[in-house]
């Protein structure tokens, strides 16, 4: 099956807003304790656009669907979180373009791209309590699975692992990025919320992908 095709693309996305509205009190909670409490509303929101476009994404390439939802996500979503996630899909676009396939290793560089793109937008790192300690993780795994051929069900157990322990990593780690950060000491103890959606969200596309393989 391609991963990488418009058609899986949209089933994503559908996926994704459910588990977001599903997990509506765990995200409120986390951001009401160390965020400005608009996390929850902004994922809500991006969710949502991108379902709605399904119609106009449905005849286009996976690149070109992938901009169009990373340019929807730039004027849409508040905050941080609207030209860091906007920058992930437009950088995995121009990846995604240029490596013209499917395999699993060139899925994986996409991915990795659209991190990279986060990372120096945000201009944070791994071990800053934010969304890249899960999505820094993921992808290094994901890269190191997918180079050496494994299949897909053990890359995609793999990664909701990963997952889950860099979302658990973050909360003993003292913010140093975005709201949190002005708390010092006082944020340890609480997960990121940024890192909880994105572990969510990883889980999602990983398990819809095992569901299409049984």
């Amino acid at each position: 099956m391609n991963y990488l095709s418009t058609q899986f693309i949209i089933s994503a996305a559908n996926a994704i807003q459910q588990t977001i509205l599903a997990n509506e009190n765990t995200l409120e909670s986390l951001d009401r304790e160390i965020g400005d409490g608009d996390h929850y509303i902004n994922m809500k929101r991006g969710a949502a656009v991108i379902v709605e476009m399904q119609t106009e994404l449905t005849p286009l390439t996976p690149d070109a669907a992938l901009h169009k939802i990373g340019t929807k996500l730039l004027s849409t979503i508040g905050g941080a979180s609207g030209p860091l996630l906007a920058s992930f899909f437009m950088s995995m676009a121009k990846i995604s373009k240029d490596i013209g396939d499917d395999s699993h290793l060139k899925i994986a560089a996409a991915f990795a791209s659209g991190v990279e793109a986060i990372r120096q937008r945000g201009k944070a790192d791994i071990g800053e309590k934010t969304m890249l300690d899960v999505l820094i993780p993921v992808s290094q795994q994901f890269t190191l699975l997918a180079a050496q051929n494994c299949e897909v069900k053990l890359i995609c157990a793999t990664l909701i692992n990963t997952a889950e322990q860099g979302m658990l990593a973050t909360k003993s780690l003292i913010a140093t990025k975005g709201r949190a950060a002005g708390l010092g000491e006082r944020a340890i103890g609480h997960i990121d919320p940024g890192a909880k959606s994105c572990q969510l969200m990883v889980e999602t596309v990983c398990k819809l992908i095992l569901d299409k393989n049984n």
